[in-house]
């Protein structure tokens, strides 16, 4: 006869606490938040008809790094001035564990971005495999089970995996309908550190201050010039009232006429 035993409930409960204890422990610095920041410039580009306008815009990247003797973090994050997004959207997390050698991009299997189509996902990737290779360039990346939602439509599914396969990763599908994706485990040194400068630059604080300036120049220059106009407009204003008002006499004068022919040659 098989002897069966049934866990007590402390047992579990001690197993949840050791668990997440376990899952603490492998993640020393879950609350660290963005310290350094830079400004990014999105140029304009044209309309898209899946993600919409895409107008000049300017965003802060932040990050953030640690290091001990186990493990390696770089969190890097996207803000929006005046935008609040969501807690999973526009972050990027770098996780190396120096036992294993292993590096596992995070936090979850989608990298969520707004505004989308802008270049910023592939900019939070590069950043992230540059750092990772300065000293870790042979260590081997995670592979992840990319999330199903993403394959729902052909469009965004393509442009998901487009934008995988051109920083580097190699993604695989386990049924035809392309539903079970997946990115192969592979090295970082495969992972390219390269992004779309046509679609995001950096921009740097005495730049930014000559951008403000110009703006500022470009600004009085437009306001000589509509002040101009508005005088312009004000002396037409004033040469059409006087033509107004001497067309006005003209005819009055032309009616006081044909009316004093008519009046001559009636009284005959």
């Amino acid at each position: 006869m098989t002897n069966t035993e049934t866990t007590p409930p402390e047992t579990t409960a001690e197993s949840t606490v050791e668990t997440t204890a376990a899952e603490t422990a492998a993640q020393p610095w879950a609350d660290v938040q963005a310290e350094h920041f830079k400004m990014l410039r999105l140029a304009p580009l044209a309309t898209d008809r899946a993600t919409g306008a895409r107008p000049l815009r300017f965003v802060q990247f932040g990050y953030a790094e640690r290091n001990n003797k186990d493990h390696s973090l770089l969190r890097m994050v996207i803000q929006l001035p005046g935008q609040r997004v969501r807690r999973e959207q526009n972050h990027l997390d770098i996780w190396v564990d120096h036992a294993t050698h292993r590096v596992h991009f995070g936090p979850g299997n989608s990298l969520e971005i707004e505004p989308a189509n802008r270049g910023i996902g592939r900019f939070l990737l590069a950043q992230g495999a540059a750092w990772a290779k300065k000293k870790w360039s042979h260590y081997r990346v995670d592979g992840v089970d990319l999330a199903n939602k993403d394959a729902l439509n052909e469009a965004t599914r393509l442009r998901r995996d487009h934008f995988l396969r051109i920083q580097g990763f190699d993604v695989a599908y386990a049924d035809v309908q392309h539903l079970k994706g997946n990115v192969q485990p592979g090295k970082v040194s495969e992972v390219l550190d390269s992004w779309n400068t046509e679609k995001l630059q950096f921009v740097e604080i005495l730049e930014a201050a000559q951008m403000l300036q110009q703006a500022e120049q470009n600004l009085a220059e437009q306001e000589v010039k509509l002040r101009k106009e508005e005088e312009k407009v004000i002396k037409f204003k004033r040469e059409d009232s006087g033509l107004r008002f001497t067309i006005t006499c003209l005819v009055a004068f032309t009616v006081f006429q044909a009316g004093l022919l008519i009046w001559i040659a009636t009284h005959r």
